[in-house]
């Protein structure tokens, strides 16, 4: 990240803006990822880096779509597609030193929406020299989005207008808690002492998709979020609206997450004191 930032930056997008931004990925999730949901063909889904990292003809053809009318909306922003990085890694390295960015994933869950389990959705975040400054998680199934920025709270939109605040669980102890762990994701070498926790713990989950697991936190309907992997579409929308539904969001070997950590463990806690108490329990990843 750049080492000097401005004392006080300017609204990375404003309420109109993030209303056309919302349009871009309603438009572009009715046309090219809905409409493929249950239907797709053998040959349109492909492997990546394992034989369950999977990208569909869908991911890339929102992508596709959503970068174009970003890049006609905001024509000096970076837009860094997941699927984009794919093919070009060197450019989540610019995301840090970016004034504006657009970070995206046009289908998070690409694993289950691809053997047709409804547990998918579209992750946008808007970025300032790597900071988030406004995230979007769309659900295009229920066709409703979480949002914040970083000035005002999180909330559930609806078409129809109504907006619902969403608010943090309540601090509890540890075996009383419920949260994502995805488990499989971490190295081979530190998940004997990672199942080890689990017994601690209240239940964990892995749905295999973000969106939903920082969804469920926001909303209060789980507890706590690990994650293994600090890929930016994945990680800065979600880290941003938990943090203004009231969670304490921080890396795990301390310090505020933004697009210039790449390397480490998020930690995702209702409140500071539920935080300490799982960072304990987590200690020996650090």
């Amino acid at each position: 990240m750049t080492d000097t930032l401005p004392a006080t930056l300017p609204r990375a997008v404003t309420p109109a803006q993030q209303q056309q931004i919302i349009n871009i990925v309603r438009r572009a999730a009715r046309a090219e990822i809905t409409s493929r949901f249950g239907i797709l063909e053998p040959d349109e889904v492909f492997t990546k880096t394992r034989s369950d990292d999977l990208v569909t003809i869908a991911d890339l053809a929102a992508e596709a779509m959503m970068t174009r009318a970003l890049q006609i909306a905001f024509p000096h922003a970076l837009i860094v597609g997941e699927e984009a990085a794919a093919k070009n890694p060197a450019i989540v390295e610019e995301i840090a030193d970016a004034p504006l960015a657009f970070v995206l994933d046009p289908i998070d869950g690409t694993w289950n929406f691809a053997n047709g389990l409804a547990v998918f959705g579209t992750i946008l975040a808007v970025t300032q020299f790597g900071r988030p400054a406004f995230g979007l998680i769309y659900d295009p199934v229920s066709d409703d989005w979480a949002i914040a920025d970083d000035e005002s709270a999180a909330r559930i939109d609806r078409p129809s207008g109504v907006e619902t605040p969403l608010k943090a669980s309540m601090g509890k102890q540890l075996e009383n808690l419920t949260g994502f762990i995805g488990y499989d994701m971490f190295p081979a070498d530190k998940r004997a002492e990672l199942l080890a926790t689990f017994p601690s713990l209240g239940r964990t989950h892995a749905l295999r998709c973000s969106a939903h697991e920082y969804r469920m936190i926001a909303q209060g309907r789980a507890d706590f979020l690990l994650s293994a992997e600090l890929k930016p579409w994945d990680h800065l929308a979600g880290a941003l609206i938990c943090e203004r539904a009231g969670c304490h969001v921080e890396m795990l070997d301390g310090g505020p997450y933004d697009a210039s950590r790449t390397d480490g463990h998020l930690l995702v806690a209702p409140d500071r004191p539920t935080w300490n108490r799982l960072k304990k329990v987590f200690s020996f990843l650090t």
